[in-house]
């Protein structure tokens, strides 16, 4: 085959509707792999009600009427078995754009809202069709929104199991656990390959069952941007910044409480980035309350657009990624390399595998705010730091690097396809 793949990029989002990393990730791949005529790509991603109400009788929509992007519209859904066996209306939908589009890839980043038995429906409509499936989280191994943390004390999970994940979930079922794992299995028996962002989210799946040689490790890519700090300045290097959900597992509490309780002759400062919608209210108090604890320490931006992200990393030094969560490879890294910041994260799972302690930024114990108290005490007092670490950012991989390596890996699953066909 040489002509340009028909490319059909799967997500349980779009972000116009909802700015997520995965979703962003998804999109920014599919315009790169266009842009670069690696393939001839479009878009599905899924909405619900929450993000938009319905126009029209039919599952499938477009985003403002002619964008190229198509939206499939979903009700039931089922979060635990990732199923959506109940929305004929949604499996019919996207099942009609296969017909249409007869793609030779089509390539999931995420099972969420579309259902794992979407896979089957993809082997029955376009039997030839290579399946991809990005894995940005842990949501095939995790219950728990895939984030692989105790439901005790967020501790977090190094291995799922029946009768671990039950410990979690004591109203479901050892057995419910092994059939959503036996679910899981078949369902991901269907897909060609997978994709890793990460070293470590690969090792997870790996330890989970999925062969190694399954999955390809391609990094996730920003776009390409210059936006350099204003390094002729030696004043202190006060100013942290936090960029994404405010959400209880992102970790934001702790770094509040660490700006909070830091020596007052530092005078450094905290702005969160983000929007709280949708979490427990106990949590945004508990936000509300840090913040005015904080006085002039603590601020809050709320939401912002992509566009805006170079204009807001000149106002910091420092990014701080506090998740309480393994994380995979966090965009908000990528983009802060990008900016040329150095970044304080948590010392675990995909963070710590792309920031070197020392080197390109600083590592601190996850879940220990007095341990990032002293990262950024340390951050502010030691003078020479800031410009040392940002001499170690790594060069960061851009959206059309990320396009070629996947345009890589369809030619080869459509050349092996082609030769078993043949």
């Amino acid at each position: 085959m040489t002509a340009a793949p028909r490319t059909l990029i799967v997500c349980h989002g779009h972000p116009r509707l909802t700015p997520g990393g995965t979703e962003t990730v998804a999109h920014d791949l599919c315009q790169a792999l266009n842009a670069r005529g690696i393939a001839d790509a479009s878009f599905l991603g899924c909405v619900t009600a929450l993000h938009r109400a319905t126009r029209h009788d039919s599952a499938l929509q477009s985003l403002d009427g002619g964008s190229g992007d198509h939206l499939l519209r979903v009700g039931r859904f089922d979060p635990f078995m990732l199923s959506n066996a109940g929305d004929d209306a949604a499996l019919e939908g996207f099942a009609r754009l296969l017909a249409v589009l007869r793609p030779d890839i089509v390539h999931y980043h995420h099972l969420l809202h579309i259902g794992a038995e979407s896979l089957a429906l993809v082997r029955r409509i376009v039997p030839r069709a290579r399946i991809v499936l990005s894995l940005h989280d842990f949501f095939p191994i995790c219950a728990r929104d895939g984030l692989m943390l105790k439901t005790a004390g967020d501790v977090l999970c190094h291995a799922a199991g029946p009768d671990a994940c039950h410990g979690c979930f004591p109203d479901r079922s050892p057995e419910r656990f092994a059939l959503r794992r036996l679910h899981m299995g078949n369902m991901l028996g269907l897909v060609d390959r997978f994709v890793a962002p990460s070293r470590f989210l690969r090792d997870r799946f790996v330890a989970w069952g999925i062969d190694g040689d399954r999955i390809a490790v391609i990094p996730n890519g920003v776009p390409a941007a210059s936006c350099d700090p204003d390094d002729g300045d030696v004043r202190l290097r006060d100013r942290f910044g936090f960029f994404g959900t405010v959400a209880p597992h992102k970790g934001v509490l702790l770094a509040m409480e660490a700006a909070t309780r830091a020596e007052k002759s530092l005078d450094l400062s905290l702005t969160v980035f983000g929007g709280s919608a949708h979490q427990p209210q106990d949590f945004r108090d508990e936000f509300d309350r840090l913040k005015r604890r904080g006085g002039g320490r603590v601020f809050h931006h709320g939401p912002y657009e992509r566009s805006e992200i170079s204009r807001l990393m000149r106002g910091i030094d420092w990014v701080v990624v506090p998740s309480l969560w393994w994380e995979n490879a966090p965009l908000v890294i990528l983009e802060a390399f990008r900016h040329r910041r150095p970044v304080i994260a948590a010392d675990v799972g995909g963070m710590a595998e792309l920031v070197g302690h020392g080197v390109n930024g600083l590592l601190f114990r996850r879940g220990d705010s007095r341990d990032l108290e002293r990262a950024m005490t340390r951050a502010v007092s030691e003078r020479e730091l800031w410009s040392r670490l940002r001499a170690g950012i790594p060069p960061v991989p851009t959206v059309s690097d990320a396009a070629v390596a996947h345009g890589r890996l369809y030619r080869e699953l459509l050349d092996t396809e082609q030769r078993m066909s043949a």
